[in-house]
């Protein structure tokens, strides 16, 4: 009941919980739009965030370079560094090569860089199989995808659409009546749920998905459940497929 204060009928506010005060300063971390500025490095020209609370949970950090006077020689191949055999820095690993071995140019969205920028080869050719996730499933997951989905241990599920946002920081899901967020980085575990598999080995078709986060201001974990329907099981399969691209990124950087 509130507690009525003088004679002007003012109303005492309800003080907020911390979970609460948590999910406000999420909602609002959420809502707030994503400026970007140009940076120059010494690796190359960068498109980052303007608040560095805005990366994207999928963004690598650049690397110190070893320094020069401790590699006298090529990392992959050995080769003496001089004046001709010149010493090169790879831009994702921070290693130091000749140019044989780091000669390569190749894109490498995960550090923002807006120009191809030289790799070695290991590196370049992980950057390669990046490039797939950004160029095509990051669309795919921002494009959305609509599923039955249960939260916790409710027995009634909701059909919403959930896409990721479009800072990569959070999966939103809209529903009819109800709307609620899910920031990647509390996720501790994502299993794709499959089914049509065989004791026999035949080929299995990904049908949904189970979720393991803690929401904002909790320590215990929340399920959610996504779960295709009907004729829109086979519909949902690339969005699965991506969401477990990006889940293998995710676990990637914490490792």
């Amino acid at each position: 009941m509130h507690q009525m204060l003088f004679a002007k009928r003012h109303i005492k506010p309800k003080k907020k919980n911390p979970d609460e005060l948590g999910e406000c300063a999420d909602r609002k971390m959420s809502a707030l739009p994503d400026g970007k500025k140009l940076v120059r490095s010494p690796s190359g020209l960068r498109m980052v965030p303007e608040n560095g609370a805005f990366n994207s949970p999928f963004s690598l950090d650049e690397p110190q370079w070893v320094p020069d006077k401790e590699c006298p020689r090529c990392m992959q191949c050995e080769a003496k560094f001089d004046f001709i055999t010149r010493k090169h820095h790879c831009r994702r690993c921070g290693r130091c090569f000749c140019d044989k071995c780091c000669s390569k140019k190749a894109p490498l969205p995960r550090m923002c860089f807006v120009d191809p920028v030289r790799q070695c080869g290991d590196c370049s050719a992980t950057s390669g199989r990046e490039g797939d996730f950004y160029d095509r499933q990051l669309k795919v997951l921002m494009g959305g995808g609509t599923f039955e989905v249960t939260v916790g241990s409710s027995e009634k599920s909701e059909t919403m659409t959930c896409r990721l946002s479009n800072n990569h920081r959070y999966l939103f899901l809209d529903g009819d009546s109800s709307h609620f967020e899910v920031e990647l980085s509390r996720i501790s575990s994502m299993q794709v749920l499959t089914e049509g598999s065989t004791p026999e080995g035949g080929v299995s078709r990904a049908c949904g998905m189970l979720l393991l986060h803690r929401p904002p201001g909790s320590e215990d974990p929340q399920q959610v459940r996504l779960e295709g329907s009907g004729d829109n099981k086979n519909n949902k399969t690339p969005w699965l497929s991506a969401m477990h691209k990006a889940a293998k990124l995710l676990y990637e950087l914490r490792d």
